[in-house]
């Protein structure tokens, strides 16, 4: 059996790339993996797939239509997104896709629209009876902070990569003319984890694999382990409940709040950066994708290593 993979904003998602070349192996799949970048040339990724293509930024009116070309062109049987605001892109266009042939691992738009809106995810996870962060509008802020309790963690509401995060001690901190829409929320204390989710075609929950994130650079965890507590699946169920139409791989990140509790604070609708700890964990989410896409029996279960740890490096690429 054969399939092409495309990896989109490839970037450097080597470790990606590597878990869907040894999920293959071990699913007796011939697989051909590409990536695409808006510079290929300086994406390590790209120079590590077999083959790479430039693609305009996400948010160019010609990205869909790059890629419908790349994917006719390459028969490419599966696309898998990497950054969020490709994902809007993308789930618009599911359809279009699928006349050519090729599956996006992405949930429909219903999902999109709520996870790339931390005020509204936090409002669907709450209807759902998931604990959530106190969360507020900037307005609500401004006009009603005597009632609230500072400090707040200021954040763009469709922000990503912990770009323009910030706690504010009050009102006076809140910016006059924000760049983008943005909203406050309860300041959580305490550990932090990312739970990597899988939910097969049917929409049942397979797997639930969280762990702890020692250490974070950028966004993205730097040094985790991973670590079983009922709770967190728990979590990943209500989840569910609240996006009833996701589908795929999804992660959230939860802070274990030392007066409220385990509170969910944001979901990522695709692969996390710190998916390679939970595949050497044992949650081949990557195997998984492939063996539904192939018509292969699905081996996906919640059968996880705890305690497996990840201690990341850079690493380097060389031409020439």
């Amino acid at each position: 059996m054969a399939v092409t993979v495309l990896i989109s904003s490839a970037g450097r998602r080597v470790g990606l790339l590597e878990c869907f070349r040894a999920s293959a192996r071990d699913a007796n799949i011939d697989l051909k993996v590409l990536a695409c970048d808006m510079d290929p040339e300086l994406s390590p990724a790209c120079r590590l797939a077999d083959k790479a293509f430039s693609v305009p930024r996400c948010d160019d009116p010609s990205f869909a239509e790059r890629m419908l070309e790349i994917s006719t062109l390459c028969d490419v049987d599966l696309i898998v997104p990497t950054i969020d605001p490709e994902l809007s892109v993308y789930s618009a266009n599911i359809q279009r896709f699928a006349e050519c042939g090729t599956h996006v691992h992405v949930s429909p738009p219903a999902v999109i629209g709520v996870v790339r809106d931390k005020g509204l995810t936090a409002e669907k996870l709450k209807a759902a009876g998931v604990p959530v962060p106190d969360t507020y509008t900037l307005e609500f802020g401004r006009e009603n902070a005597e009632k609230l309790e500072w400090p707040l963690f200021l954040k763009p509401s469709g922000g990503s990569a912990s770009r323009g995060i910030r706690a504010v001690s009050g009102p006076e901190g809140l910016p006059e003319r924000p760049e983008e829409p943005m909203i406050l929320q309860q300041l959580l204390e305490g550990p932090e984890f990312t739970v990597n989710i899988f939910i097969d075609k049917s929409g049942k929950l397979r797997c639930a694999i969280p762990h702890r994130r020692l250490r974070v650079r950028a966004g993205e965890v730097e040094k985790g382990i991973t670590e079983r507590a009922p709770v967190f699946r728990e979590l990943a169920l209500g989840v569910l409940r609240a996006l009833p139409e996701a589908r795929g791989v999804l992660c959230f990140q939860v802070i274990k709040d030392k007066t409220a509790g385990p509170c969910v604070f944001e979901i990522n609708a695709r692969f996390g950066g710190g998916y390679p700890l939970a595949h050497h964990a044992g949650a081949h989410f990557t195997r998984w994708l492939l063996e539904e896409i192939s018509g292969q029996p699905s081996s996906a279960s919640d059968d996880w290593r705890s305690g497996a740890l990840m201690l990341r490096y850079d690493a380097a690429v060389f031409e020439g």
